[in-house]
């Protein structure tokens, strides 16, 4: 079985709240981690700066493309930050949980 870290971003803690609970709810992940950032990045020819919010959403590697289409359908960004990691390795009890907690 392998692993992926699913990292997104947020507009506000309601948004990100929300985006978290429907992936937990929905079996698509075991766990997701909200946190406050700062980000600046360029957007149709500007740099923008804004307060966001960063969720990393653990769950099998199997599910990023379920998780993906569902983050896109909860998020008001027209292009959001979605962007996956596989976990090379971890401690076996939690990977065991994340696939207990998934579809």
């Amino acid at each position: 079985m392998m692993y992926s870290d699913i990292y997104v971003t947020a507009s506000n803690l309601e948004e990100a709240t929300l985006i978290a609970r429907a992936i937990i709810e929905e079996k698509l992940g075991a766990c997701a981690n909200i946190h406050p950032i700062k980000s600046l990045y360029s957007w149709q020819g500007t740099i923008e700066e804004d307060e966001e919010y960063a969720l990393s959403i653990k769950t099998k590697t199997e599910l990023v493309d379920k998780v993906t289409a569902r983050v896109k359908e909860l998020h008001s960004y027209e292009t959001p930050c979605i962007i996956s990691f596989t976990i090379a390795s971890g401690w076996p009890p939690y990977l065991d949980w994340i696939c207990e907690e998934t579809l």
